[in-house]
């Protein structure tokens, strides 16, 4: 047995490959011309989970969306009524693997954003108030979602219905984030709350007042080629 595994490994992997290739949705397929728009050189990576609603969802240039990611809008696949612009993703997006994005209104994504794994976003859930129906039957409100240019939403984070994220935004990993977020913060925790944001002239102040200095990119690249 080990050495038909080893024999057979190689083949099997290069099939898979191939099936990856092929199943991926890029500009040109006929997957992704159902879609509102899909921009050039954007690429959903193959398996997908769930895309639903395409002609709804739009997608910018140069954005990738992993593997096994849900997109969706509306209740169905025969919805008859979707907003034009339910899902909108900008330009140079990465949607980590496994994420949820789920539009019934709303959900724009500003211009290099970029999702870690499993995140979660969503501007409707569900509602609760009639006692003796079952809560998955209960229509909740729809709040659109918006998450600025620039931001970075860690693994496994939750964004829901109503939140407004500005631009440059972190939200650290497994973060349940409500609410509207200024620009340039940096929140984590359930529920999600600021922990850093940047002020001008002073740095990156947190809540009990200390303060980290702008560290511009540039400067970082150069420490790290001046020590390799």
């Amino acid at each position: 047995m080990p050495l038909l595994r080893t024999l057979l490994s190689p083949t099997f992997h290069a099939v898979r490959r191939a099936l990856e290739w092929v199943g991926e949705i890029t500009p040109g397929t006929r997957a992704a011309a159902r879609f509102g728009s899909f921009g050039e050189a954007s690429l959903i990576g193959f398996p997908h989970a769930t895309l639903m609603g395409e002609r709804a969802i739009h997608i910018g240039r140069e954005t990738l969306i992993g593997r096994q990611c849900t997109l969706t809008v509306g209740y169905g696949p025969d919805a008859s009524s979707l907003p034009e612009r339910g899902l909108v993703i900008g330009d140079r997006c990465v949607i980590g693997a496994f994420s949820t994005l789920t539009a019934h209104e709303g959900i724009e994504i500003g211009d290099d954003v970029w999702f870690g794994q499993g995140v979660f976003v969503s501007d409707a859930s569900h509602g609760y108030q009639d006692p003796d129906e079952p809560i998955g039957r209960q229509l909740g409100q729809h709040h659109p979602v918006r998450i600025g240019a620039g931001s970075w939403i860690g693994h496994r984070a939750m964004i829901l219905p109503g939140t407004t994220l500005g631009r440059n935004v972190v939200v650290g990993a497994g973060a349940v984030v409500r609410g509207d977020v200024p620009d340039h913060a940096v929140v984590a925790g359930v529920p999600a709350r600021v922990l850093r944001r940047f002020e001008p002239g002073q740095g990156w102040v947190d809540g009990a007042g200390n303060i980290r200095p702008i560290q511009r990119t540039a400067d970082l690249l150069r420490l790290v080629e001046d020590g390799a």
